[in-house]
């Protein structure tokens, strides 16, 4: 019997963080490499807004041996990231915080957002915050590496993505699709179901979500209001070093490579 739930995929964080977090080598190694090549302070302090269940920030303090930490507004989420370090005798590493009005205790010598969740800042004073935010907790020569999904202004553009990931005896499929574009009001309204199957159970979560959209222009002209940070470089979701790409009429997918001045 299938047990349906009309909810927020980040009051769930043990389904998000399988979801999400499964395939987290790619990511990291990129960051690494991004820190190595980009940054012009040695890295030691990392910092990612919109943490979530900090499946990068683990692996970043565990493996890199990174002092991290991260904020988000979830605090569900931020309770199993925090529970997480403390499995892995670390202190609590994350707060409860807005990511577009915030403030640190100590600059940080790198910070990621990777998965769309600046996205999730519906308009474009708050996005403007976020990166007087980010840039404020920055050292100079410090990094921002912010991955999201432009919209395209020229050929299809993506309109579903599905993931499944498996841990142990828990599977979880999910599946995102595009149900209403506005880019007058510049919104994406998002379905997202997710089954959940364990060898006696069958959950399936159904919920919705809103992102701010993006064209290439619009983008630019963001960053423009943040004159602390320069593009130094443009990746893809591929996460692969050596393939540096320009934004095209049809680009989705971009991570920007930021420095602070």
């Amino acid at each position: 019997m299938t047990e349906i739930i009309h909810g927020d995929l980040y009051d769930f964080p043990k389904y998000y963080d399988l979801l999400f977090g499964s395939d987290w080598k790619a990511e990291y190694d990129f960051l690494l490499a991004c820190f190595d090549r980009y940054a012009k302070c040695k890295v030691k302090r990392v910092f990612e807004p919109a943490c979530g269940t900090g499946r990068l920030l683990i692996k970043l303090a565990q493996k890199a041996g990174l002092e991290v930490s991260g904020n988000d507004l979830n605090e569900k989420a931020v309770a199993f990231c925090n529970a997480r370090f403390q499995k892995a005798k670390l202190a609590d590493r994350v707060e409860v915080g807005d990511m577009s009005n915030f403030t640190v205790k100590k600059k940080f010598h790198a910070s990621f957002n990777t998965i769309n969740s600046f996205r999730h800042l519906s308009t474009e004073r708050q996005a403007v915050g976020h990166l007087k935010c980010m840039a404020e907790g920055l050292t100079k020569g410090g990094l921002y590496i912010l991955g999201i999904h432009l919209t395209p202004t020229v050929g299809d553009r993506m309109e579903s993505e599905s993931w499944v990931a498996r841990r142990g005896n828990l599977q979880v499929n999910s599946v995102m699709w595009s149900k209403e574009l506005d880019l007058k009001k510049r919104n994406e309204h998002l379905g997202l179901t997710i089954d959940v199957y364990t060898p006696t159970n069958h959950i399936q979560l159904h919920d919705t979500m809103d992102y701010r959209t993006y064209t290439a222009k619009q983008m630019k002209s963001l960053l423009a209001k943040v004159p602390e940070f320069e593009v130094v470089a443009l990746h893809d979701f591929r996460y692969e070093m050596d393939d540096i790409i320009e934004i095209e009429p049809n680009t989705e997918d971009v991570v920007f490579v930021l420095r602070k001045r």
